[in-house]
């Protein structure tokens, strides 16, 4: 098994927001998850720690996705 940072369908390039961001490489389903952007642990600051996916979302004014918790993160 090979560790892939993010899903063949989404790539990270500049962003017209800031720095980089989070994109998708194609039309994708609207209930298609993105992956984990956040795991929770109580060691980090806000019991969180971001995992590489979480690290390139960026807030939008008019956001195309929403961000789902559970008891293990985002």
């Amino acid at each position: 098994m090979n560790y892939k940072p993010l899903p063949y369908y989404l790539t990270i390039k500049e962003s017209t927001i800031q720095g980089l961001g989070l994109f998708a490489t194609d039309n994708l389903d609207k209930d298609l998850p993105l992956g984990v952007t956040h795991i929770k642990d109580i060691r980090f600051d806000n019991d969180y720690i971001r995992t590489p996916l979480g690290g390139f979302i960026n807030h939008s004014e008019t956001p195309n996705c929403e961000w789902k918790e559970d008891s293990d993160g985002i």
